[in-house]
């Protein structure tokens, strides 16, 4: 298997070509310093523990989780560097950069160990959380500790009975004092605990109104793995999930027994809260499918230039590369990974420059639900290219692969961002901030009027849940086509007017559709 090689120089060309130089105090000399800095780090010690995780995985040990051979010693050097402090702000301890370097960061580290960033990932998100509404008194003893990599945090939200459907939540907090004290299970914890760091914070959504409050009824907590006086608090791992992919991030259930907690923001504001946290999240996970699709290409890439197989037409030995079927799959795995990536950077982009919330939000689900298919799909087209070899653990495809899935399912399924798009982001000023954009960027004028039809249509039906795959498929279709000029002079250029030739129209086709099913 070839070595990782992070994507740096993509990556800061998309930034460049989505317009990062428009955010205050935006230092691309910095930023690129920063991707090299740390594709150095991802390459030299964070990759070549991802296969061997992937083997030997998390476990359950008395009660306590440990980490695969290697983590701690990699994570070690990961604060020490002070990477877990990149975003925080400099008043408590970090170095106060902004979600765009993280993003060039996460990219990165998802890439070189999914598993690994899926612990240590939730940290800037925490922060923020605490930022926005925890009191002076919490940010300043709960960052620090946070920003220095003495702590990890979790998020805290599924149960049992409780996927999607937060309203659904049973784990409660009583009133203890002055504090609180939470008891309850919660399932599918990524990190739920972990022998890396000193201690864990936990993030958990816990009812503090009656049974039948619904999601009014949640408020938001902080639960520390320790207390004050250094004993265990009250938290109690059971059992780490068997999954198919990232097996060397825990997934837990967890019991809180009356564990010590305090709370973050107002009661019954835990899912606003929360959600400060999930918005980031689901960009984050945009970019985790993004760096598994550019990693897959990147395996592929490199086999098939290598691999003689067959003969051209004129008779002479080719490499596997020169054949039109495999040079087709290739390139529509650049194409996904690029064109992924320009979608993620631009919400990102957006949503730091703080001038346009409305577009963040309809570009969010789009960013996310695109991002997390093209990491399965350009893995599939990877395996296809190697053959036989790609369905072996030997080239690292397969486990790609089974680590991207979980991209489509967690940070929201993908089918209730389809629906948010078409229902509620329809029903206000989103649509018209994305119509907006298409104004701008958009050059396909068959592309846009499928996109009003498909609108317009939604505009008058009373349930937009049957057309909510199509339309999310026309919208996505419609942001590809608005960013592919960006790649002019791109040595993928080709390959993104390739992967868009082969959706030539698409659009009229999805929108008369969406038409006879509105009916």
């Amino acid at each position: 298997m070839s070595g990782f090689r992070a994507p740096v120089g993509d990556i800061l060309y998309t930034l460049d070509a989505c317009g990062a130089d428009t955010l205050p105090d935006w230092d691309a000399e910095l930023v690129a310093q920063i991707a090299e800095s740390f594709a150095a780090f991802a390459e030299a010690e964070i990759a070549p523990i991802n296969a061997s995780g992937d083997t030997q995985g998390a476990r359950l040990e008395n009660g306590r989780v440990r980490m695969p051979d290697g983590f701690r010693a990699v994570f070690d050097r990961y604060r020490a560097d002070g990477w877990t402090g990149l975003t925080a702000p400099e008043t408590h301890g970090g170095q106060g950069l902004g979600a765009v370097a993280l993003a060039v960061t996460s990219e990165i580290f998802s890439g070189a160990n999914h598993s690994l960033q899926m612990v240590t990932g939730l940290v800037p998100g925490a922060i923020r959380v605490l930022m926005e509404f925890g009191t002076e008194a919490q940010c300043a003893a709960l960052i620090p500790p946070l920003a220095e990599g003495r702590w990890i945090s979790t998020m805290c939200l599924t149960e049992p009975g409780a996927g999607s459907d937060l309203a659904r939540i049973r784990c409660r907090a009583e009133r203890d004092g002055d504090g609180w004290r939470i008891s309850g299970e919660k399932i599918f914890i990524s990190g739920g605990d972990q022998d890396l760091s000193e201690g864990i914070f936990h993030l958990v959504l816990a009812r503090t109104g009656d049974a039948d409050s619904g999601v009014k009824g949640l408020s938001l907590f902080a639960c520390l793995s320790d207390r004050a006086d250094g004993t265990r608090n009250s938290v109690t791992v059971t059992r780490i999930e068997e999954k198919m992919g990232l097996h060397a991030a825990p997934t837990c259930q967890m019991v809180f027994d009356g564990a010590e907690a305090q709370l973050i923001g107002a009661e019954g504001q835990g899912l606003r809260a929360m959600f400060t946290m999930m918005n980031h999240a689901r960009i984050d996970v945009a970019l985790q499918g993004v760096a598994h699709a550019a990693r897959a290409h990147a395996i592929a890439a490199s086999y098939c230039a290598e691999r003689v197989q067959g003969r051209g037409a004129d008779g002479a030995p080719v490499t596997l590369d020169q054949h039109s079927d495999v040079r087709h799959m290739l390139d529509g795995m650049q194409a996904r990974a690029l064109l992924g990536r320009a979608i993620a950077h631009t919400a990102i982009i957006t949503l730091e420059r703080g001038d346009d919330p409305d577009l963040v939000e309809f570009l969010t689900p789009i960013a996310k639900h695109f991002g997390s298919e093209i990491g399965t799909e350009a893995a599939d087209l990877g395996i296809q290219c190697l053959g036989g070899y790609g369905y072996l653990s030997e080239y690292g495809i397969e486990q790609i692969w089974r680590d991207a899935r979980i991209c489509r399912i967690y940070e929201g399924a993908n089918g209730i961002h389809a629906l948010t798009l078409a229902g509620r982001l329809m029903r206000g000023p989103a649509v018209d901030r994305f119509a907006a954009f298409l104004d701008r960027n958009l050059t396909c004028s068959g592309t846009r009027a499928a996109w009003d039809a498909a609108c317009a249509v939604l505009r008058n039906t009373a349930d937009p849940a049957p057309l909510a795959r199509d339309f999310m498929e026309l919208s996505t279709l419609a942001l590809c086509r608005s960013l592919a000029s960006r790649f002019e002079g791109h040595e993928g250029q080709a390959a993104i007017a390739s992967y868009l030739e082969d959706r030539a129209g698409m659009a009229g086709l999805i929108a008369a559709r969406m038409a006879r099913r509105g009916q």
